[in-house]
């Protein structure tokens, strides 16, 4: 019997590149075999995974299988196939699936219908309002929610997904159009965009700082305050435009919703008192952003700090022993492990690749054939930014990305002649708009893909196009304000 969830033309498709990477192009000088097998592999993987040759579960697994087989990590078996399976012990991996199932409670305690419900009462008259109050809530709490996959996924998406519910737009129903799909674009594509304006605002942010400290031997170290003033006035207009841009590119099919805030007053009535369920996922929830945002460190100083999946991890508990949620609840939870499965062979990968050395020869690569165009310092670090920007496409996560090439490019950019301080702002910037660009390019992104309100096309197309208007007005609005300021 043939496997139906195989799609043959895909998967050679897949596989015929992964070969052709392995066994027909040179491993390139300075490259070992091992880290050039294994991004023939990894190429091959997401080739696979945008050609929905299989579920994207299986294809982690197989992923795996062939890390630990090969032996491309370690010739040792045991240990490659525990570098194979290294992925499942990345925190942030666990923090994703575990802030889908602490969604599930939202669901079945009816605490994410009375949100939503809310919500639209506030901005129910236009789709396009409760687009705008998502990335206004966004906004208000990214300063102090250092994770930004907390704050997207743990926090906007259950009162994203609660709204798209309430007008009956699900993808178990085939409705994503209506409005679901546009708001699970505008609840991700905030994400980014928020990201770029705090320090604070997302983990790599402050590994950002170090670097650009690094670089220039500490002559720009950039503060709270500095980061936040420059940043301001690109990511307003940045928040402004995106869902606008989000409704242009996939306008969703209800756009009017003039009796919303009636209807949402009465389903609200209907709801009644609040029951004693959602007052202790009230409370979780508050307990969550409270270590999440840093608190108990900001008050008692480092010894008080929380890691955010050990705060994640506490949250669930908690939902456990007051049976708010049951085990049986986690268990049905299918996508959360769905998602921990896949990330975690994505991770992994770009971790090792990365390890190997491949990462760090590409980077050097670029910077020494820029180098050699011999063009002005505009055209040299534009071309610089474009490269990093798009490299992402390589990377599952942004923290591995900013190590591997952050210093190299900002240090090559320097080098042609840009203005070091508006220099490292933009790429700074960039290492959050990159987040933009594919389902598995941020701890967030996952979370939202997963829900199925968006085909992996239409995610890739709207992070693309959004990815160029953030770089656009970075660019030109960034760069005006960063010059009245006086950085360059």
């Amino acid at each position: 019997m043939a496997n139906e969830s195989l799609k043959i033309v895909p998967a050679c498709v897949a596989v015929g590149i992964a070969l052709v990477i392995w066994f027909v192009i040179p491993v390139p000088a300075g490259v070992s075999a091992n880290a050039w097998h294994l991004l023939a592999m990894f190429i091959g993987t997401i080739a696979a995974i945008i050609g929905k040759a299989m579920p994207i579960g299986a294809l982690a697994m197989i992923a795996i299988a062939l890390v630990a087989i090969t032996g491309v990590t370690n010739a040792k078996p045991s240990a490659a196939i525990a570098d194979a399976l290294s992925g499942f012990s990345n925190s942030l991996i666990w923090l994703i699936g575990i802030s889908i199932m602490i969604s599930r409670g939202l669901i079945k305690t009816g605490l994410g219908a009375r949100i939503g419900y809310y919500f639209i009462s506030l901005f129910g008259r236009k789709t396009i309002g409760i687009g705008y109050a998502l990335s206004i809530s966004e906004l208000i709490l990214a300063p102090v929610t250092p994770s930004n996959t907390a704050r997207g996924g743990g926090i906007m998406h259950p009162i994203m997904r609660s709204i798209a519910h309430s007008f009956g737009s699900s993808p178990e129903q085939g409705t994503s159009a209506k409005i679901g799909r546009y708001l699970a674009l505008v609840n991700y594509h905030s994400n980014p965009i928020t990201s770029a304006m705090f320090i604070t605002a997302t983990a790599p942010n402050p590994l950002v700082v170090k670097l650009i400290a690094d670089a220039t031997g500490a002559q720009i170290s950039l503060s709270w305050g500095t980061w936040a003033l420059a940043m301001l006035l690109p990511g307003l207009v940045a928040i402004l435009l995106m869902p606008l841009v989000i409704a242009w590119i996939y306008p969703p099919e209800i756009k009017n919703t003039e009796n919303a805030r009636d209807f949402a007053n009465a389903k609200l009535h209907e709801l009644g008192a609040v029951h004693p369920n959602e007052k202790i996922l009230l409370g979780v929830f508050g307990f969550l952003l409270f270590l999440w945002a840093g608190i108990p460190e900001m008050i008692g100083g480092a010894a008080y700090a929380v890691d955010a999946t050990t705060a994640a991890i506490c949250g669930l508990a908690l939902l456990l022993l007051t049976g708010v949620l049951s085990w049986d609840d986690i268990l049905a939870e299918k996508s959360a492990w769905d998602t921990i499965t896949w990330f975690a062979a994505l991770v992994m990968m770009a971790s090792f690749l990365n390890k190997l050395g491949l990462v760090a020869w590409l980077s050097t690569s670029l910077q020494t054939g820029i180098l050699q165009l011999g063009l002005n310092w505009v055209g040299a670090t534009t071309l610089l930014v474009l490269v990093y920007l798009y490299s992402h496409y390589m990377f599952a996560s942004t923290t591995a990305h900013i190590t591997a090439m952050f210093g190299a490019f900002y240090a090559a950019g320097i080098a042609l002649g840009a203005p070091p301080m508006a220099f490292a702002l933009l790429l700074a910037a960039v290492s959050s708009i990159m987040m933009t660009l594919t389902h598995y390019a941020t701890g967030t992104s996952p979370i939202i893909f997963g829900s199925g309100y968006t085909t992996l096309g239409q995610w890739w197309i709207a992070g693309l196009v959004m990815s160029v208007v953030n770089l656009l007005v970075w660019l030109i609005v960034g760069g005006i304000w960063w010059k009245l300021l006086g950085y360059w």
